[in-house]
């Protein structure tokens, strides 16, 4: 019965955009392999199969086998470059996995029950995730897809930190064993609270301490007509004289 692999490649000839450009114009990805003190190998995958793997959470976070040619790779995802406007995968970095190295690898985190919470079923509270994933340091053989944590029990307000988190025999979190600790929350349940906009305030010409658009001209027009008005007299004075 033939292995199922988790991806399939093929050795890459030539280098240089104007290469990878072509490949890509024909479904191709470029790739790479590196790692464990020997060559990289330059690749090429099918992209519409690796798109669909990529649709997988775990397929990021797992210890892959990659046939190329005759032979096979255990291979750690590394890096995805995605086109930043299209759905398109422009470049894979893989790096090779020996079974009795120890891997540094950041796994997703799963809450789960968090509508079981009392400090959401009965005060009213949401679950707000501080972090996303983190890094755990294993053999490949261990390395978990992710990390789940039961918040079923915590009440308004409550954190849960790095420690709280269950892990499998022979995975360990490096933020908690490095020499100064680094226990960080990762959970709370909190009251979302949305605030208001204040209304913005309408200004109306002519209110007191702002002037009133043509104020000045029409006080420099009166004025100037007072004038005239005293001049008018003084020649009346002089024709009845």
């Amino acid at each position: 019965m033939a292995k199922d692999f988790d991806l399939i490649a093929e050795l890459r000839d030539g280098a240089g955009t104007s290469n990878s450009r072509r490949l890509r114009r024909s479904g191709m990805v470029p790739a790479v392999i590196y790692g464990a003190g020997r060559e990289n190998l330059s690749l090429i995958i099918d992209h519409n199969h690796l798109l669909k793997k990529l649709a997988s959470e775990s397929f990021l976070t797992s210890i892959l086998s990659i046939k190329i040619q005759d032979k096979e790779e255990s291979v750690l995802i590394k890096d995805v470059q995605i086109h930043p406007s299209k759905r398109q995968v422009m470049h894979l970095d893989m790096q090779r996995v020996i079974a009795d190295q120890i891997l540094r690898v950041s796994v997703p985190i799963h809450f789960l029950n968090g509508d079981s919470a009392p400090g959401v079923k009965l005060e009213g509270g949401t679950v707000s995730a501080l972090m996303n994933e983190v890094e755990v340091s294993c053999l490949p053989k261990n390395l978990p897809e992710r990390l789940e944590v039961d918040v079923a029990a915590m009440e308004l307000d409550e954190l849960l930190y790095l420690s709280d988190i269950p892990l499998a025999e022979g995975v360990e979190i490096p933020q908690l064993t490095q020499e100064e600790p680094n226990n960080e929350p990762i959970v709370a349940i909190r009251l979302l609270r949305i605030q208001e906009e204040e209304p913005e305030e309408v200004v109306v010409e002519g209110e007191e301490g702002e002037e009133v658009e043509g104020a000045e001209a029409t006080d420099e027009t009166t004025e100037s007509e007072g004038d005239n008005t005293d001049t008018d007299s003084e020649d009346n004075k002089h024709d009845n004289s």
